[in-house]
């Protein structure tokens, strides 16, 4: 008869259990608040460089050099050489014409001082007088001329070495060392690759819910990011009936030419009562979120969703203040107990 003592306390035990309930459950809650939201239509877009540019030859010339493909230059780095043998030879000959004629005026320079001496002397003719003036004139002139062609060629010299606008990577080669470059032939693509802007194309009706500094949101596979809008182009492309928008994108290291989405307003912003999309929980029957009350009793709350925007969405029955279920909500029943945890002491 001993098994009996132990069955009593086992019952007792297990009233005690009953009475007491289940333990409650762990949730993370966010409050609903007010948010001005508006719907949204997703449009393709892609990163591009603001700055971009092919770096021509400003000279004829040999090429001598050209920077790797893949190479980073900042601004002023050189990018390409051309051959400057010529030019070096002409500056020489050019800067010999000027010692030639700087000569040549102190000479005439004297003459006029001679002339105008024996003219008062009536040794000289006037005519002689003005015939050296006027020589005097033009080796001025030839001097100029000369001193302008040092000028140039020392500026061609200069043009000789292609340095880089802009910091930024090359991406291609467009003439190899050792080929002829012509002036203005394009011998290198540079691109800046640390600012990139996104590029979008929209209808004509979406540009009456934005304006240059309207924030929207971005995607690019796995990141997501917001930008602004720096630029509107008010010309529609002639096929498409579509309006480029440009969108400045700071700190976010995605590369040129990265496929984009990009959320465009497809309405007016209206303030709505908006919660995290982690409160919504699916059923058969329709969508619930639970809310937990001042006692942290978790009430099930049948909701319709509207405006959908990043992470929040719009619905109905829920009041702004309300702290509703962002984790732990699927086990739950009505009338539940819950503990509220932080969201970073969840499990």
């Amino acid at each position: 008869m001993l098994w009996l003592p132990t069955l009593v306390f086992a019952s007792i035990a297990a009233g005690a259990q009953e009475q007491k309930g289940p333990p409650p459950a762990p949730v993370v809650v966010q409050t609903a608040e007010i948010h001005s939201l508006a719907p949204v239509t997703w449009y393709p877009g892609t990163t591009i460089s603001r700055n971009r540019a092919r770096l021509a030859a400003e000279v004829a010339g040999r090429v001598v050099s050209v920077a790797e493909v893949g190479a980073r230059l900042e601004a002023g780095d050189p990018a390409a050489r051309l051959d400057d043998s010529l030019l070096k030879q002409t500056l020489a000959e050019n800067q010999a014409a000027v010692a030639r004629e700087e000569a040549r005026l102190v000479f005439l320079k004297a003459e006029v001082k001679r002339f105008r001496r024996l003219v008062v002397q009536n040794t000289a003719t006037k005519s002689r007088l003005e015939e050296a003036v006027a020589n005097l004139g033009v080796a001025r002139s030839e001097l100029a001329a000369n001193q302008a062609r040092v000028r140039l060629t020392r500026e061609r010299l200069e043009r000789t070495v292609l340095k880089a606008p802009f910091s930024g990577v090359v991406v291609e080669r467009l003439l190899e060392p050792g080929e002829w470059a012509d002036e203005g032939s394009a011998v290198l693509r540079l691109v800046d690759a640390l600012e990139p802007d996104v590029q979008a194309w929209v209808p004509v009706y979406a540009l009456k819910f934005l304006s240059n500094q309207s924030e929207l949101r971005l995607k690019a596979n796995p990141s997501e990011a917001t930008g602004r809008v720096h630029t509107i182009v008010p010309v529609g492309d002639g096929l498409s009936r579509l309006y480029e928008l440009r969108i400045a994108v700071p700190g976010v290291e995605w590369p040129v030419g990265q496929d984009v989405r990009v959320a465009v307003p497809s309405a007016t912003p209206r303030d709505v009562v908006a919660v995290h999309r982690d409160a919504l929980v699916l059923r058969r029957d329709g969508t619930v979120v639970y809310r937990v009350n001042e006692e942290n009793v978790a009430e099930r709350v049948e909701v319709e969703t509207g405006i959908a925007s990043g992470d929040l969405i719009e619905v109905s029955g829920i009041n702004s203040g309300d702290r509703v279920v962002t984790r732990g909500g699927e086990r739950l029943r009505p009338g539940q107990t819950v503990m509220v945890l932080t969201p970073d002491s969840a499990p």
